[in-house]
């Protein structure tokens, strides 16, 4: 493996949920422990299951893994990392500031990048601390900062002043009041990432071409301030030798193989490594000193027990209940990778395809929604949000408003702050919030939607709303802001989008806690690509199809009111035939 070569002292492994970094930060600490190496294995990933791997409990101290000789771990819990940063901050201002005021900063607390600065808040005294750098030969770390969170904390101090001023703008900016004395460290802790002789950092991707896409803005966000030794593992590749058999695999080798061969630009020149797709679960020493192992054998998986998922609500059924009323706003939201603009496409022709009028539209950057229709369909207008050209006609709006009389280093902070990803969801949603109105008398399908966290900076500081009512305000007329219609369960269904995996399934459950906590209720869950639905006769798809029966089980009974679960294809959902053939009636 290239990114073991020379490994330096830090290793940070990051990328979007489910692609499979805490197994392979846990594998590589073992491999390294085992040759003698003294290493701390660290994760600050909030779907952690560090201590699950090694079946024993760990934590927010640095504990001792029994079964393996020179390996010690740390899990920094972010949600108590990010609950303690609250505290500290909002503390000392409650009862001092306004009521609103102290709103406002809770919600720009309660964000996702309040728990990536805690917890950067928290490792950034590893990567500082003398004793430890004396103690350990590897730090290896599970999850790393963003290059925003890393360019925040470049900037000069004064977060408190700025904040409390009302100059900042509902984005990210928040999370950083009551950072000054922390300073010195964390420049120190930023010159540890960007040189290459004490870190590397591990991008971590599937064969996938929206996995691969995202991990190339990931590798330029970070390139852009000065982390640009980057190494590649494509993770879960298809082993070849299982498409001999079985028609799955062998359409599962070819599309993995396209995307690798079509592979941004930006990732092409990257050290690159590929690890096998396992049939075992990576739990325990014998599973993880096997990850590397191309040839590992297969555990013994039986019969795939498809019972538990026969019978499972498809998507087609779903979208009975969605067409009953003949119109409305459909949002379909989740993380990266799991497919949310074919499962949004796939709605919209379902819907069109009864006759039903619908405006499909999609803010994704990686969506090329003419490519995934291939063609037109009666009832159906398609359209695309240019989220950059949003974003800076946003800005620029910002800065001439609330911009127009800073100083210098109030308006760097501004022009940071507008630089966040909340920056980009709120200009997207105010370009959705037009086309919203179509609602009324025709299906909107919307792929790619804000946060939970991103509406309720819109409610919480309430310019957005406030605007929106004296625009639409005229006496005697009534009138509903964007925010009523997401919340209003008879106009709008959410419906989150995930794979059948421990990670993804964890992240839609924050999703919808978020969503929840912005008065929005998602009215459905979307399991997709699963391959337990499906007949194979791989031994290692077998072995999949039985992983994924838990976390089905768990959407089913523990989140989700209603649920539909979509085969993993053989070919790619491409054209309107393949697209309606997931949500038709079988």
């Amino acid at each position: 493996m290239k990114f073991l070569d020379e490994l330096p002292r830090f290793a940070f492994f990051t990328g979007k949920g489910g692609v499979g970094k805490t197994s392979l930060a846990c594998a590589t600490a073992v491999k390294l422990a085992d040759a003698g190496k003294q290493v701390l294995l660290v994760s600050t990933d909030p779907a952690s299951n560090v201590g699950q791997v090694f079946s024993i409990r760990i934590g927010n101290k640095i504990t001792a893994v029994p079964e393996v000789k020179n390996l010690w771990a740390l899990e920094i819990d972010p949600q108590a990392a990010a609950q303690g940063y609250r505290d500290r901050i909002v503390g000392p201002v409650r009862g001092v500031l306004p009521v609103d005021v102290v709103k406002g900063i809770e919600e720009q607390l309660s964000g996702a990048c309040t728990t990536e600065i805690a917890a950067f808040d928290e490792f950034t005294g590893l990567l500082t601390d003398e004793s430890l750098v004396e103690r350990f030969e590897h730090v290896i770390f599970d999850t790393a900062p963003t290059g925003h969170t890393i360019r925040l904390l470049q900037l000069p101090g004064a977060w408190n002043s700025f904040l409390e001023s009302g100059k900042g703008d509902a984005s990210c900016l928040g999370p950083l009041a009551g950072l000054e004395k922390q300073r010195a460290q964390y420049k120190a802790a930023v010159d540890a990432l960007a040189d290459s002789q004490r870190t590397r950092l591990i991008l971590v991707a599937r064969a996938q071409a929206s996995t691969l896409r995202e991990v190339a803005r990931t590798h330029d966000e970070l390139a852009r301030i000065g982390l640009r030794r980057q190494y590649l593992v494509i993770n879960g590749v298809m082993p070849t030798a299982e498409a001999a058999h079985d028609a799955l695999a062998a359409a599962v080798v070819r599309r993995e193989q396209h995307a690798l061969a079509e592979m941004p630009t930006l990732l092409r020149d990257l050290p690159t490594d590929q690890v096998a797709l396992k049939a075992f679960d990576l739990v325990g020493l014998e599973a993880l000193r096997q990850f590397f192992d191309d040839q590992a054998p297969l555990t013994k998986t039986g019969d795939t027990t498809q019972s538990a998922t026969l019978g499972a609500p498809t998507l087609s059924q779903l979208v009975d209940d969605v067409a009953a009323p003949g119109h409305g706003l459909i949002m379909v939201m989740g993380k990266g990778g799991v497919g949310k603009t074919t499962l949004a496409a796939a709605l919209a022709v379902e819907l069109a395809r009864r006759g039903l009028p619908v405006h499909l539209t999609t803010s994704d950057p990686a969506a090329h929604l003419a490519e995934t229709l291939v063609g037109q369909l009666e009832h159906l207008t398609v359209s695309r949000i240019d989220p950059q050209a949003e974003t800076l006609r946003y800005r620029e709006q910002v800065l001439a408003t609330k911009g127009k009389n800073l100083d210098a280093q109030g308006r760097a902070l501004l022009e940071e702050d507008l630089r966040s990803p909340c920056t980009e969801e709120i200009a997207v949603f105010q370009a959705f919030s037009r086309i919203i109105r179509e609602a009324g008398r025709k299906f909107v399908v919307m792929d790619t939607a804000p946060t939970g966290h991103t509406l309720l900076l819109l409610d919480a500081t309430g310019a957005y709303h406030r605007e929106i009512a004296r625009q639409m305000s005229i006496s005697g007329v009534h009138f509903t802001t964007p925010m009523m219609q997401l919340q209003d369960e008879t106009r709008t269904k959410v419906l989150i989008a995930t794979l059948a995996e421990n990670t993804p399934v964890q992240e839609a459950a924050v999703l919808q806690d978020d969503l929840r906590r912005a008065g929005i209720e998602p009215w459905a869950w979307v399991i997709n690509g699963s391959v337990s639905v499906t007949s194979v006769t791989s031994a290692l798809l077998k072995a999949r199809a039985a992983k994924e029966l838990p976390f089905i089980d768990a959407v089913a009974t523990l989140h989700a009111k209603r649920y539909a679960v979509v085969p993993l294809l053989p070919e790619e959902p491409i054209g309107v035939d393949r697209l309606s053939a997931l949500a038709k009636p079988s």
